[in-house]
């Protein structure tokens, strides 16, 4: 059973830090794509990050480069999301999602996902 469980979110004060975490299991992470997305209240989700399996490539949303890295631990079935700099309008539920690696990950068909992480930047 194909399983992704989020974990790592919190109240944050501006410019600070949080990893989230992403655990997967009944499937391998580095034979899948796996993209971070968010939703804030009232508000579309929206992508946010993704690594691709055929090549470890990476997307970032325009919004989040330089403050966010995507990374993946093979040996324990994990994508991480280090989120620095954030900011109040960085708060939503972040949820990570498989997709199968067919094409670059930002455009994969996201089918699999977790229940998400509360995030939320505030002094």
């Amino acid at each position: 059973q194909v399983q992704l469980v989020e974990s790592g979110g919190g109240l944050v004060q501006p410019g600070g830090s949080l990893r989230l975490s992403c655990v997967a299991s009944g499937f391998t992470v580095d034979h899948f794509a796996i993209g971070w997305f968010r939703q804030a209240p009232g508000a579309e989700r929206e992508g946010v990050s993704c690594i691709s399996s055929k090549d470890d490539s990476s997307w970032y949303a325009d919004s989040v480069k330089g403050r966010f890295t995507i990374s993946r631990d093979n040996a324990k079935n994990t994508v991480y999301l280090q989120m620095g700099s954030l900011k109040p309008e960085d708060t939503a539920v972040y949820s990570c999602a498989a997709g199968p690696p067919i094409t670059t990950c930002e455009a994969v068909p996201y089918a699999s996902w977790g229940q998400g992480t509360q995030v939320t930047i505030s002094a």
